[in-house]
């Protein structure tokens, strides 16, 4: 085992007690840290109790955070003025203030243009406004690229009305980063790819662990830091290797950043060791129709098992089975697949209940419940320690690839899809996705995913039907058909309204059709194997419960329906 970084930085709030809790009696303190209200009151009473004034905010999400600690139970038409800091675009802060109209739906929550400072300014039923200071400082991101990042900051002022200090502060959260991914970036990494079996990034950190009062939305530092360590080491990495940001080539070897929230000082530690060890497990078949989770390998395997088939497994890059049968039978053959990106989990029991539909039927088609098993042996394991958060080092394999994209061989996974259509002939690909259930952010590398700007609020089920060149006929109609079927379900229908109005109000109109309420994205492309592969995309990064299995359901209503329109 190697060990590229061990260190430990003490907490913010109690580095700023240590700071002026002797010796500056009658000083006003105000900062801006990326930690939880409970530790920042504790650390004003603290203060206080010296004689300093002390106001300590949130960094992270500054206006949400103002309305949920400094303007509960506000009542009335709230208007929103938006920074508009020339490297900072009002698109991204509407966004940073997000889920503000879906927490005050009757409000009418309304976003314009506001000054040139880095501050929201807020009103109620058109009183007079309020200021919120965003905390923001230019700085280059891991690829050298300048961004605006959401900061640290202090204002000290002294007990006799001196401006001590107005200006950025680097919290435990910054440092942390910072230190990370200079000790990345410096190590002297092998030519050619892999570069390392798992590299595992391990922080204990102070932060937010917040539900907010809208959907499923969540306020988490810790998801957040994992978000900016992976794809800024895989950004990273691609950029060593002469690749573009958005290649999904890239074979580093597995990235793992494991982010857990801790109270008191943080560490980090940085380390190379190898491939988690692969349990097998073969219980009886599971019940899956109600299904308020993702269901384990053992689950998948035993579900399958019990449908019989020809059997076409084989193995992935850390020895897992990647299942795949061929099922004979009447109709046009399709191939039926899930979990290409393991975190996106609905797909795969959706992808099962609608194999055990059409086996029962006596229909022909392929089927891989799930393309990544070494991801999602990865979620699993993550969920344990924070089962709310989207863990998007489970979304590539094991190599570090999107199985979908690899080209050289050993092919591994991506061999089992290629093998079934051929197999089969399958002119349709339904390929069952997810995407992020809440917002999804990168706070110190600009804040808004690069290369993922549609992906970062969400905006209900969608549809993404591609075709190869020549075979656009009839896409419209298929979907016009699919769509209409898909809303006869009241409860999707009422959750694609709610999203879609929270996108509408800080993203703007969706950029495609929006057809029977679920939006709709047709477009020709050249990459795959099949004349049509229709992509669902259900929030479900992470839910449970009753969410779960409206998620679940669609996907399977929409494999069905699509079989059935398919085979005409």
């Amino acid at each position: 085992m190697t060990v590229l970084l061990d260190i430990t930085v003490p907490r913010t709030v109690d580095a700023l007690v240590a700071r002026f809790a002797e010796g500056h009696r009658g000083a006003s303190v105000e900062a801006w840290v990326f930690d939880n209200a409970a530790a920042r009151r504790v650390a004003e009473a603290r203060l206080a109790a010296a004689g300093v004034k002390a106001r300590l905010r949130s960094a992270y999400k500054p206006l949400v955070h103002y309305f949920l600690e400094e303007m509960r139970g506000v009542q009335g038409r709230i208007a929103v003025g938006l920074p508009a800091h020339p490297a900072g675009s009002a698109e991204r802060f509407r966004l940073e203030a997000y889920p503000l109209a879906g927490m005050y739906p009757e409000a009418g929550v309304t976003f314009g243009p506001g000054g040139a400072a880095l501050a929201y300014e807020v009103s109620v039923d058109g009183g007079a406004a309020v200021s919120v200071f965003a905390p923001n400082v230019m700085r280059a991101d891991p690829l050298g690229v300048e961004v605006l990042t959401p900061c640290g900051w202090l204002r000290h002022v002294d007990a006799a009305g001196v401006v001590v200090s107005d200006g950025p502060l680097e919290t435990e959260y910054e440092a942390v980063f910072r230190a990370g991914m200079a000790a990345v970036m410096g190590h002297g990494w092998p030519r050619g790819w892999p570069c390392f079996e798992v590299l595992a990034i391990e922080a204990e950190m102070p932060g937010i662990e917040l539900g907010v009062p809208y959907g499923d939305e969540v306020i988490s530092t810790a998801e957040a830091l994992h978000e900016d360590f992976y794809f800024s080491i895989l950004d990273v990495m691609k950029a060593r290797a002469g690749l573009g940001p958005m290649d999904r080539t890239a074979q580093p070897g597995q990235i793992v950043p494991e982010i857990v929230t801790v109270e008191g000082p943080a560490r980090l530690r940085i380390r190379l060791r190898g491939h988690d060890a692969v349990t097998v497990s073969r219980p009886g078949p599971e019940t899956i129709e109600d299904a308020d989770r993702p269901p384990t390998e053992a689950q998948i395997v035993a579900a399958t098992d019990a449908l019989g088939g020809e059997v076409r497994d084989i193995a992935s890059v850390q020895g897992r089975v990647v299942v795949a049968r061929v099922f004979e039978g009447a109709g046009p053959a399709v191939l039926l697949s899930a979990g290409q990106h393991a975190n996106e989990t609905s797909g795969i029991v959706g992808a099962l209940r609608a194999a055990r539909v059409l086996r029962a039927a006596g229909r022909g088609f392929g089927f891989i419940p799930c393309e990544n098993p070494d991801g999602n042996a990865l979620h699993h394991r993550l969920r344990a320690a924070n089962p709310r958060h989207m863990h998007h080092a489970a979304r590539y394999s094991a190599l570090g690839d999107d199985v979908e994209a690899r080209e050289g061989a050993p092919l591994y996974e991506k061999a089992a899809r290629l093998a079934l259509i051929e197999e089969t002939g399958a002119r349709l690909h339904l390929n069952l996705h997810g995407y992020p259930s809440h917002e999804w952010t990168r706070p110190l590398s600009g804040y808004v995913p690069r290369g993922f700007e549609l992906w970062t609020i969400p905006k209900g089920f969608f549809l993404i039907l591609r075709y190869l060149p020549g075979h656009e006929a009839g896409t419209r109609e298929f979907l016009e058909a699919l769509t209409a079927h898909l809303a006869e379900d009241e409860a999707l229908a009422a959750f694609n309204r709610v999203q879609l109005a929270a996108w509408a109000a800080h993203a703007g109109a969706v950029p495609f059709p929006v057809l029977n309420g679920i939006p709709c994205n047709i477009g020709e492309s050249t990459r795959q194997t099949v004349p049509w592969q229709l992509i669902t995309e259900y929030p479900d990064e992470t839910i449970y419960g009753d969410a779960f299995r409206l998620a679940q359901r669609t996907q399977m209503r929409t494999a069905l329906k699509a079989v059935e329109l398919f085979a005409g």
